[in-house]
Formats: C-alpha cells, structure tokens, sequence
C-alpha cells in the first residue's frame, strides 16, 4: 500500500524558489534534452494544418487530419505511460521515435501528392500516436527525486506547466515561420527532426530516470484512470484542450481572412506567451487556498477570458483578447498536475500524468476539428465560439463534482511495484494531512 500527499490542505507549504529547483543534482542532464524533445508537440498540429491547407485548400480537412493525431496521441499515450513506469523510460522511447519520423515523412509525402483524406488520416494516426510523451516522463523524474519534499515538487510541476507554455509560444512561432518562408513540408520536418534528436538524448540520460515498477506475479495492477479524481481532472484538461485546438485554427483562419496569414503564429505565441507568465508569477506564490479551490477559480477565469474571443474586431483585439485568455492557462495545468500526482500511487505516476496530456490532446482534436467545420460554414469568428463552449462544460464538471479532487489520505489503491519498496508518500501524507 502506497499513501498519497495531500494538498488540500489550506496550510500548505510554501513553494520554494526556481533557482533552488534548478540547483537539483543532475537536473539539467534531462531538462535540456526534455526541452528539445517537447518542442515539437506545439509544432505538430499547427504544422499538419498549414501544410494540408495548403495542399487541399480545406480548413475543414485541416483541421480533421490534425483531430486524427490529437485523438491518436490521446489514445496511446497514458497506454506508453504505462509502459514507461513499468519497464523504463527509454525502452518506450527509442521505438516512439523511430515510428514517428516513418510516419510524418509519410504524410507529408501523401500530402504533397494530394492523396484523398483518408489517407492522410492513415499516415497522422500513427504519426499522433508516437509522439514521446516527454512532459508526463520528466514530471515522473521530478516526483521520483523529490517525493520527500513537498514545497520542491511544487515548484517543479509550476516550472514544467512554464516550459510547456513556452514551447508553446516558440514552437508555433517556429512552425508558421518555417512553413510560410521555406515550405509548408519543412514545418514538419523540422518537427520530427527535433523529435528524433530530442527523444534520443533524453532516453541516453538513465541515472535520472525513475524507479521502474515491474508486474509482481500475483499483483494487481489498477490503472490512474481508476481513479474518480483522475478522471474528473482528465475531462476538465479536455476542456482546455478544445481552448488550444480552436484557437490554433481560428487564428489561422482568421488571419487568413485579412491577408496576414504569417501572423498566425505571432498571435497564438502571444495567447500561450500570457500563460507562460502566468505560470512563472503563480509558481513564485506560497498558495494558502487549497489546490482545489484554486483549480475551481482558475477555470473560471479560463472560461472568462475564452467569452471575447469570438467578438473581436480587428487583429490587434484579437491578440489583446488572446493574451488575457493564455493568462488562465498555466494556472489550472500547474494546478491539475499538483492534484492528480496526489491520487495515484507510485506505480502510476507517468500513467496518471499522460492521461492529462492525453486529454489535453484530445479536446485540442474536438476542437480543432468543430472549430473548423463552423469557420468553412460560417467564418472565422464562429471559431472561437469553441474555446468557451469547451472549458465552459470543463467548469460545470469541476464544479459539480469538486469533492472527488480530494486525496484519499493513507487509503490506497493496489499497484504493483518492487518487493520491499517503501512507502515514499507515507511521510508527506502525514504531516499535509
């Protein structure tokens, strides 16, 4: 039996500062490679969209190819969580990588011989389902080294929620730029380059890596979504999901409309560029309200923001909305990160972290692919009517089942792990609880 922290607690410890956290032994080993393989996950559908737009001439079918690799990713991903926490890391890695640069090359190759959509569809499926699930496998490093202190680990999902933001400001930046000077094959090109490379270099870093928890004959093995928490929290990311996949079409669309097509990835890198210093202020903050009340209150300001956009006049309203919107994003990531690695024992960490980057992969399909089918019939405004319809439904759900974000204490739920392990959680459970 493994006991979970608690943060629920309104007298949580204070976090500690982001120099301290990168003072970590052997942090930066994984955090550079990490950095690299994670960019391309912003690169992936912004450069699906831009080059099948350009092929086929189609928002509609865009946006639906794009959806295939989200939902593909979504799928698949929690099932390579899994297999990282039970046979390692690199062995999920070094197959993920190769499968994916097959299969980007193969769709840009059908894309660029105008091949029908379903075959386009075969070639993103796998190419979605490959992508290395590297933010979920350095949180898993994070809580494996720092487990006994609770303020640390904070800091440490903040500062990832923060990279993530940022490679979502740089990465679509990256992506438009390549696409629009160069050619709208080599966006994903350069995409499954940094994949491979980065993958390589964070699976060769193996002291860093976590415990691995193999099957123990006789054992039961439950998964993270078993979890009613788990799975509430991977419906509110769905939600914010849908905020990143309409908008990256929405956006596309929009500034197509003007003529400024190669703004788009100026205007989403500022929408993600207002939650990457959302993330970095809020993880400089020792929170006295609950992980739960602040979940609650963060998604609503989420759905808030997300209320304007589809009202706006101009590109610079646009980006000015944009930019209020991003600023609720980070908070609720780092907020959903810190809860669910309270609900799951040690053997389903990297499981329970995929699930939410699943979901989030998921509801950016949903809302790629409504977003796009509204702006076909309707126009580019009518995209962003799926940002506040999706989180609005993430905060009902949040709302209305709130008590499951509370940890279960010192009652655990079996998983398998290594003959005579420690508890690790059983010392923080006690002095949060």
């Amino acid at each position: 039996m493994t006991a979970r922290r608690t943060v629920d607690s309104p007298t949580a410890p204070a976090r500690a500062g982001y120099g301290a956290l990168l003072r970590t032994p052997g942090a930066w080993t994984f955090l550079a490679p990490a950095f690299a393989a994670r960019l391309p996950y912003a690169m992936l559908s912004l450069g699906i969209v831009l080059l099948v737009l350009k092929t086929h001439g189609s928002y509609g079918t865009a946006g639906t190819v794009a959806a295939v690799s989200a939902v593909a990713q979504a799928l698949v991903g929690p099932q390579t969580g899994r297999l990282a926490d039970r046979y390692g890391q690199a062995a999920v890695l070094l197959p993920s990588v190769a499968v994916h640069a097959l299969s980007v090359g193969a769709l840009i190759a059908l894309a660029l011989g105008h091949a029908p959509a379903w075959a386009l569809f075969l070639a993103a499926a796998p190419a979605g389902a490959s992508v290395p699930q590297i933010g979920a496998m350095v949180r898993a490093r994070w809580v494996g080294r720092l487990s006994d202190q609770p303020a640390m680990l904070n800091t440490a999902f903040a500062f990832e929620s923060v990279t993530d933001e940022f490679t979502f400001v740089v990465g679509p930046v990256l992506a438009t730029a390549i696409a629009t000077q160069v050619s709208p094959a080599a966006g994903l090109i350069a995409e499954a380059t940094l994949t491979v490379a980065g993958g390589l270099a964070f699976a060769a870093q193996r002291r860093t890596a976590p415990v691995r928890h193999p099957r123990v004959e006789g054992a039961r093995r439950v998964s993270a979504l078993a979890s009613p928490g788990v799975r509430l929290l991977a419906a509110s990311f769905l939600g914010v999901g849908t905020v990143f996949g309409a908008m990256q079409v929405s956006v596309t669309a929009f500034t197509e409309s003007i003529g400024r097509g190669s703004a788009s990835g100026t205007v989403y890198g500022i929408f993600a560029g207002g939650s990457m210093v959302a993330g970095v202020l809020y993880g400089m903050v020792g929170w006295k309200r609950s992980a739960r009340q602040r979940m609650l209150f963060c998604y609503a300001l989420l759905v808030v923001g997300c209320s304007t956009l589809w009202a706006m006049p101009n590109l610079v309203a646009l980006t000015i909305a944009g930019l209020f919107c991003g600023l609720a994003i980070a908070p609720t990531l780092i907020t959903g990160y810190t809860l669910v690695e309270t609900l799951v024992a040690d053997g389903a960490k990297t499981e329970a972290f995929t699930w939410l980057t699943g979901a989030i992969g998921l509801g950016l399909a949903i809302g790629s692919t409504v977003a796009g089918q509204l702006i076909d019939r309707s126009g580019p405004s009518a995209g962003f009517l799926v940002p506040v319809a999706g989180a609005g439904i993430g905060l009902a759900a949040l709302v209305a089942l709130r008590r499951l974000l509370v940890a279960p204490g010192t009652r655990s739920r079996t998983v398998a792990r290594s003959a005579g392990a420690a508890p690790r959680g059983a010392k923080i459970a006690a002095a949060e609880s």
